[in-house]
């Protein structure tokens, strides 16, 4: 005989059941990244960005003109563990990549996904180009995975109601703060997206209101520091905006480039993701992850900000992704074809790692800001020791009683950041630049009267309006090197300078950059220190 028994199943008790999180595939995950990208780390030379977080590392302040303290910090920890490593400099932000990949996987989990939908999310993360670009120290490898935390925090927030998440948010908005200026708007755009299609419950916690003020109360150093020196980052936003159409086509080319960093799996994810948030019940509640990520992107391209400024919301969007293609009835035939895009996005990154930067004997001379940026990409920035053995030439024109009044004053912050890394070996002179950041690190001692000056030899007409005797004493100028560099260079013996230094650094401290490749008149803005 044989009993039925008829059981009766909280539909409630279901729905809460949660999977375990994949500690151990996420971890060896990690872990291989780790080694991964340690390991290939130094294959690119210095970039300049990364030699001026040096010098500001040297200077340490509680802010800076275009950024906040934590990168330098870092900068500064590895010149001091490790001096002339690339290696030490970059490990902080493999770091906080890894991070980004172990995020993605906790906000799978967080979506009720399973182990293999949380693999999927990470693995998405760590086989992409922007976690390939992230390795480089700069501000956008710290604020893409604190963004990304953020994230993490909110839909958490939504699964759980724990009002602690949002403050704990706030105080990780309030660090991000002290690294890139930008999570003011990722928190406005959150907040924009959860008015238009909720949980608008969460606008009613007063958690939120005080993670506000927690984020609101950690700009306050900065608009001081700001508000005392002219506010440079407010015309900030119109060069970045000018660089960036000379260098990735403007608005037109930002999409492929945004599609180029989530790779080709990633962007597929990303795809299913904005599906998944409206057409599956599970993932409603989710939408305004993907709503922010939309309002953050119009705004940057309408702006002609960076690529990679939203991309903190790609983690998320790889897991919503990943959870909404897993719950979707797929044909076999969509199985099969993941394979393809699974292997190729695997096959491209490793490339990534390894066969970038390609042979220098494949160089050819970047003409335009485009061809620098492709440049940049594919081999790197190299041959700063030849500019600073250029600079060393000319400072040996000196006779020992002007060496004993003479400074080093480079036309821009890379090559100033150069000069300070690599001419140790030189015994020179304390340097000095008007170019952005470095120009409010301040100017040189009234008692120069003696001035090595290194730019590009466009330079030479302004000097002499400067200098009582101007003349040039050595150059660099390699048909296939990157102006600025070691094309395009040259050095000048500057004597008897018209103006005191303290008089003239206002005039000559500039927010624009010039490499010789672009030029643009809203970008020749001057700050007043």
């Amino acid at each position: 005989m044989t009993a039925v028994v008829a059981v009766r199943t909280d539909l409630k008790a279901i729905s809460d059941i949660h999977p375990q999180f994949a500690f151990r595939g996420v971890a060896l995950m990690a872990l291989i990244s780790v080694i991964a990208l340690t390991v290939t780390a130094g294959r690119y030379d210095f970039y300049g960005d990364e030699l001026y977080f040096l010098s500001a590392g040297r200077r340490l302040d509680y802010t800076y003109a275009d950024q906040g303290v934590v990168v330098p910090l870092f900068a500064r920890i590895a010149d001091l563990l490790a001096p002339g490593s690339i290696t030490a400099l970059r490990f902080p932000a493999v770091v906080m990549g890894v991070g980004a990949i172990v995020v993605a996987a906790l906000i799978a989990y967080e979506l009720r996904g399973s182990r293999r939908v949380q693999l999927l999310a990470a693995g998405t993360y760590a086989t992409s180009y922007l976690l390939a670009t992230q390795v480089a120290l700069s501000t956008f490898s710290f604020d893409a995975t604190l963004t990304a935390v953020i994230a993490w925090l909110f839909v958490r927030w939504v699964r759980t109601r724990q009002d602690r998440l949002i403050v704990i948010a706030g105080l990780v908005a309030a660090l991000d703060m002290q690294v890139k200026w930008m999570i003011p708007l990722v928190w406005a755009c959150l907040g924009l997206a959860v008015i238009l299609c909720g949980p608008r419950e969460i606008l009613r916690r007063p958690a939120l209101w005080v993670s506000t003020g927690i984020l609101a109360s950690s700009l306050i150093p900065i608009l001081y520091w700001q508000s005392r020196h002219n506010w440079p980052q407010l015309a900030m936003g119109t060069i970045i905006g000018a660089e960036q159409d000379a260098t990735g086509y403007g608005p037109i080319g930002f999409l492929p480039q945004w599609l180029g960093l989530a790779g080709l799996l990633g962007s597929l994810l990303i795809a299913v993701g904005f599906w998944g948030v409206f057409k599956q019940e599970s993932l409603r509640p989710y939408r305004f992850i993907a709503v922010a990520l939309v309002i953050m992107t119009t705004f940057v391209i309408i702006t002609h900000g960076r690529p990679y400024y939203p991309t903190g919301f790609f983690p998320a969007m790889f897991a919503l992704g990943a959870l909404a293609l897993w719950q979707y009835d797929r044909k076999r035939w969509m199985n099969l074809a993941m394979i393809p895009i699974v292997v190729t996005t695997v096959l491209t990154f490793i490339a990534s790692l390894t066969v970038l930067p390609l042979p220098s004997s494949w160089r050819t001379p970047p003409e335009n800001a485009i061809d620098l940026g492709f440049r940049s990409a594919f081999w790197g920035t190299t041959n700063w020791t030849r500019l600073v053995s250029a600079v060393d030439i000319g400072y040996d024109t000196l006779t020992p009683a002007e060496k004993a009044h003479a400074v080093i004053v480079a036309q821009g912050y890379w090559q100033a950041g150069a000069i300070e890394e690599f001419g140790g070996q030189y015994d020179l002179p304390a340097t000095y630049s008007p170019s952005r950041g470095f120009g409010f690190f301040g100017p040189p001692p009234d008692s120069a009267t003696s001035v090595i000056y290194v730019g590009l030899g466009t330079a030479e007409p302004d000097l002499r309006t400067r200098f009582d005797r101007v003349e040039r004493v050595a150059q660099v100028d390699d048909p296939i090197g990157i102006p600025g560099i070691d094309r395009m260079v040259a050095v000048w013996k500057c004597q008897g300078p018209k103006q005191h230094w303290s008089v003239a650094w206002d005039s000559m401290t500039t927010l624009y950059f010039d490499l010789g490749l672009w030029h643009d008149p809203r970008a020749t803005s001057r700050p007043t220190r």
